[in-house]
């Protein structure tokens, strides 16, 4: 009860000297929102980390060049601007940068440790000791560190462009390496694969023949090229070990590398959802003179019948009821990056053609191609066996190409 008459009293008081105790209601920031103060504080982390805003350049590794556009995004976009304005207390929003450093209180442990008491030996001393890394240690760290301009670069450029592009268009995608369930495929190194490693994207060009080193007799000699023009001759076990030190090492990897259709379902799979194709019975003109070739092509979590339910007043299904001309089913996939790749690798064939919604309001559906059934069923084996990337689809004559 005295505390009750306490917090009365306390709020009593408030209201006396004007103050508004009413708990003021947060708006919900909208998924958008959420991901642009994220990404603004990945650049804040960046800041207190390097003392210096990201900025571009052929140097600079691909985590300062993707922060350097987001901020440079930010700053052109008035409602971001806004919505960080507050967050800014580095000075990134007006230019005038303030990286705060933590006070030197003491000039080196010797000092701090002499304050706490402890009886610090000096260099010299027999009791003195150095951290010594192991000679294993030394020579990983020697190889990582040296290398060399790679003479023959503009062979491998072309290389490096396309898997840009593919993991700008998310064609192929660079996971994590850390806290893989498929860690020990993540591990192993093989000519022709990529990776991120301290911010670069590295190619193995070539890998030796088996040879001993040490204790180990299954260390390979590699040549790795990098993004920027250079090269190293290092050991496979060097490599490894750089990536797995390196906190935000990557192996880059076409979007369907793991489990992504199986013939046969394992008790751990999940349903992850499924990728159908429609056909339109609507009798507009371009559709009944074109059906057999128009498909509409989605991914979906739920039941296909129950999605296609109010077909025949959804102008996204041409306000028309539709038939399921194909389905093919997935297990632990991210749906919606699919459904980006699908859509990105079919857009030279998307249907251009507006409709107007049941109150008269004209729409643009965005998910239908002039793409045939055959087509669309080599493309789904080729994402399943991970070559999607080596091909891109003709529209002229509607079919599958390699890529250049």
């Amino acid at each position: 009860m005295a505390d009750l008459k306490e917090k009365k009293s306390n709020k009593a008081l408030l209201e006396e000297l004007g103050v508004d105790i009413t708990p003021t209601k947060k708006a919900a920031l909208s998924p958008k929102e959420e991901r642009i103060i994220a990404g603004f504080e990945e650049i804040q982390r960046f800041v207190e980390t390097h003392g210096h805003p990201p900025q571009h350049g052929e140097d600079k590794d691909i985590f300062e060049r993707l922060y350097a556009t987001r901020l440079e995004q930010i700053l052109k976009q008035e409602e971001c601007r806004i919505l960080v304005e507050s967050m800014d207390y580095q000075g990134l929003l007006t230019g005038r940068l303030q990286v705060a450093e933590p006070p030197a209180e003491y000039n080196s442990d010797r000092e701090l440790l002499a304050e706490l008491g402890i009886d610090v030996p000096k260099e010299g001393d027999i009791t003195y000791l150095k951290h010594v890394k192991s000679q294993a240690e030394k020579k990983a760290a020697e190889e990582i560190a040296n290398r060399t301009p790679c003479p023959d670069f503009d062979k491998f450029k072309p290389l490096f462009d396309k898997v840009q592009s593919d993991l700008k268009h998310g064609l192929v995608e660079a996971k994590l390496l850390k806290d893989q369930k498929d860690r020990d495929y993540m591990a192993k190194i093989q000519q022709g694969d990529w990776f991120i490693v301290n911010g670069q994207k590295a190619y193995v060009a070539e890998v030796s023949e088996e040879r001993t080193h040490g204790f180990d007799k299954n260390d390979y000699r590699l040549r790795v090229i990098y993004d920027n023009g250079t090269e190293s001759d290092l050991l496979l076990r060097s490599m490894q070990k750089a990536l797995y030190e390196d906190e935000a090492g990557r192996r880059i990897v076409s979007l369907s590398a793991g489990p992504l259709f199986d013939d046969v379902i394992g008790e751990d799979d999940s349903d992850s959802g499924t990728i159908y194709v429609l056909r339109s019975k609507s009798e507009l003109p371009l559709i009944a003179q074109n059906r057999d070739v128009i498909h509409k092509i989605g991914v979906t979590g739920e039941s296909i019948k129950k999605r296609i339910g109010n077909a025949s007043i959804d102008p996204t299904y041409l306000m028309a009821d539709v038939e399921i001309i194909a389905s093919y089913e997935l297990f632990n996939i991210n749906r919606q990056k699919l459904e980006k790749l699908l859509h990105r690798f079919f857009e030279p064939a998307r249907l251009d053609i507006e409709i107007n919604d049941r109150f008269g309001n004209p729409v643009k559906p965005r998910e239908w191609f002039l793409v045939p059934l055959f087509v669309i069923d080599e493309v789904v084996e080729k994402i399943k066996d991970g070559s999607i990337t080596g091909f891109k689809y003709d529209h002229k004559s509607a079919k599958l190409v390699k890529v250049a």
